[in-house]
């Protein structure tokens, strides 16, 4: 019993500590998603993404790329998105955006396990967008997308996650306005209020998977093997991982950190980080959205990209020489708290928490005298 309650303590406090490393970045990327959000109206979105060509998935990439992170609000939007005229190139081009070229992903990855990582999901996703776009018009006939459209009118929108447009201000005046800055914080709220359970779910299974023994990941990733052969296997594995994880967004990235500690390749840990949009829920939401046979299709293309964009960031960082030489030890990915630079960050993120989400309450408490009249 003394020892299932130790080992229960370790991996609780392995979690603690990797939240501790990343808590800054997070508040950060969040910020930065939430006035996005509250200050670009979804209207505008939409008219920016209607119909197809390079010009609107050009579009879709830099607007998810400045959006919320969560997978779930990315399929939803872009749901709404299809439904209302983008074709399905641009759509899925704005969740791939959104869940792998937004600002506290490359935070996070850059914090935990390298820049290098960083770079290579940004590299990745424009390359995601790519090959999907190309897989689409091959595999998708016009008449199978039309009538996901038509599936996707009827889904509804219940589960939108919609933006604020305050009132039309210029910059300055929402700079300077608190009502401006309580749709931030609504934003904010509700990214956090999306994201919490898989963010926390990534952070548990990072630390008690952190007290592994290197046999288990012996036997999951293939080393004694040629290059190409190891590769392929981790690069296959990587989203096997995640999709029974249940683990999307954020959340993936702790656990990306300890399979690169525990010997799994480069390409496999992008594979892994590619693969939060095929999660088992996720899947289930596609085929809430498009119906069965659309769903089916693009998430094995889905599977596909991301596949052979784990192996193209490899190959090419491979003859930049950008891929680590050496893999952090699993104590220095947990860490550990000092009196330095990181507490201070956390504790500038933890005041500006604090302070987001008092507003969303205070907003409340100014409405609900009005309400009563």
């Amino acid at each position: 019993m003394n020892d299932f309650l130790s080992t229960i303590g370790d991996g609780l406090w392995n979690a603690f500590l990797m939240a501790y490393e990343v808590w800054w970045a997070l508040v950060l990327g969040f910020a930065i998603s939430a006035i996005v959000q509250a200050w670009v109206p979804r209207q505008r979105v939409e008219r920016a993404l209607s119909g197809s060509g390079l010009a609107p998935v050009a579009k879709a990439t830099g607007l998810g790329a400045v959006s919320s992170s969560c997978s779930y609000a990315a399929i939803a939007i872009a749901r709404s998105l299809f439904a209302k005229g983008a074709s399905a190139v641009t759509a899925l081009a704005f969740q791939f955006a959104s869940t792998n070229l937004v600002w506290e992903l490359g935070l996070v990855l850059w914090v935990l396990i390298g820049w290098q990582f960083a770079l290579a999901e940004f590299v990745g996703g424009l390359i995601l967008i790519g090959l999907m776009a190309l897989l689409l018009r091959l595999f998708v006939s016009p008449r199978l997308e039309e009538a996901a459209r038509e599936h996707a009118r009827a889904a509804g929108g219940e589960d939108e996650h919609d933006t604020a447009d305050s009132g039309g201000m210029s910059l300055r005046e929402r700079v300077t306005s608190a009502d401006a800055w309580s749709d931030v914080a609504d934003n904010f709220r509700m990214d956090w209020a999306m994201l919490w359970k898989e963010i926390t779910i990534g952070f548990l299974l990072a630390g008690f998977i952190g007290l592994l023994g290197n046999d288990v990941f012996d036997f999951l990733f293939i080393e004694d093997a040629p290059a190409g052969v190891r590769t392929i296997e981790n690069v296959i594995v990587g989203p096997i991982i995640a999709v029974l994880s249940f683990v999307c967004s954020v959340g993936n990235v702790p656990l990306a950190a300890v399979l690169w500690s525990g010997g799994i390749s480069f390409a496999g840990v992008m594979a892994f980080i590619f693969a939060d949009l095929i999660v088992l829920p996720i899947i289930a939401a596609y085929r809430k959205y498009y119906g069965t046979a659309f769903a089916l299709r693009i998430t094995a293309l889905m599977f596909v990209t991301m596949v052979v964009a784990a192996l193209l960031v490899d190959g090419l960082f491979s003859a930049a020489g950008l891929i680590p030489d050496t893999r952090p030890e699993r104590g220095e990915i947990f860490g550990e708290i000092e009196l330095n630079y990181k507490l201070a960050l956390n504790a500038i993120g933890l005041v500006a928490f604090a302070v987001l989400m008092w507003m969303t309450t205070r907003r409340a408490r100014i409405a609900e005298p009005a309400t009563a009249r």
